[in-house]
Parts: structure tokens; C-alpha cells; sequence
């Protein structure tokens, strides 16, 4: 199984906001689409220096780190100020074992799907677990099946 059968099956939709969005956006963004982490990208910079692209991903989890560490400003001030920098991310034809591999090894629970340095998903550690659920499922029936039919 592929990210690419993942994203089929999900769909390859994928919510942004950029380093300037504050937290409250960003808190906004995350009920409307009611997820758990987005994607940080990045906008043209000043002077012209183009600095587009995957830049971060932010979580509910990091929001409540730095809601206790620094209080209610939190909520004005930009998420580039707490988002995790983008250190993984998968291509649509890697293994999905690769990436569960990947994903705990790094500790991560989302990672952004680039194809030629352009996203086109995103997958979860729960988008994982599911693929693998169905897997083990389909198995199960198909063993069953044979144990049933005599062999």
C-alpha cells in the first residue's frame, strides 16, 4: 500500500495557513475544518525573496504548550512563532510502512505529502492506523474464508 492509496481513499484536500496567521486564526481554522493540525506555508517575503512553500506544521498540542508558557497573548501573536518546522515529509509513492516507520522514529503525527515540492495531502498517524485496520480486516475475512471453505 502507497501514501497515494491513503490520500485516494481521504481525499488530498489539504488546510494552510501561513506563518502570519495568528493563533486565534489559526484556532478558527482548525474548528471550521475540525482537525488537529495544519500546515504552515510560506508567503513572498519582503524585498522579493520568495520563501512559499511547506514551511511548518501547527497542532492544537503545540497551541496548549504555549498557552501555558506565555498566557493569553498567545492567541495575537503569529503561529511561526510556534509551529514545528517541517523536518519529514512523504512522497505519494512511498510504502505506508515507510512512513509509519518514519513517523515514529521522528516522533511526528502529521506529515505533509510533497510530489516535486508540491503539496498534495497530508497524512496522519490515525490515516495510518485506519489503512492498517482495513488491512488486517480484509486479511482476517480472507483467512477465515479459507478456513471455512476446507482448505
Amino acid at each position: 500500500m502507497r501514501i497515494a492509496d491513503i490520500l485516494r481513499t481521504k481525499g488530498a484536500a489539504v488546510a494552510t495557513v501561513t506563518e502570519s496567521t495568528t493563533v486565534t486564526g489559526l484556532l478558527a481554522e482548525l474548528a471550521v475544518h475540525n482537525i488537529g493540525a495544519m500546515v504552515v506555508i510560506g508567503v513572498p517575503g519582503d524585498a522579493g525573496i520568495n520563501t512559499s512553500g511547506v514551511v511548518g506544521i501547527v497542532s492544537e498540542r503545540d497551541v496548549v504548550r504555549y498557552l501555558l508558557e506565555q498566557g493569553p497573548e498567545l492567541l495575537r501573536r503569529p503561529v511561526g512563532e510556534i509551529m514545528s518546522a517541517v523536518a519529514v515529509s512523504c512522497r505519494p509513492d512511498d510504502p505506508v510502512d515507510d512512513l509509519a516507520a518514519l513517523m515514529t522514529n521522528n516522533r511526528v503525527r502529521h506529515v505533509p505529502v510533497l510530489d516535486d515540492g508540491r503539496l498534495v495531502g497530508i497524512v496522519s498517524i490515525g490515516d495510518v492506523v485506519k489503512i492498517r485496520m482495513d488491512e488486517l480486516q480484509a486479511e482476517r475475512q480472507q483467512l477465515h474464508a479459507y478456513i471455512t471453505q476446507g482448505g
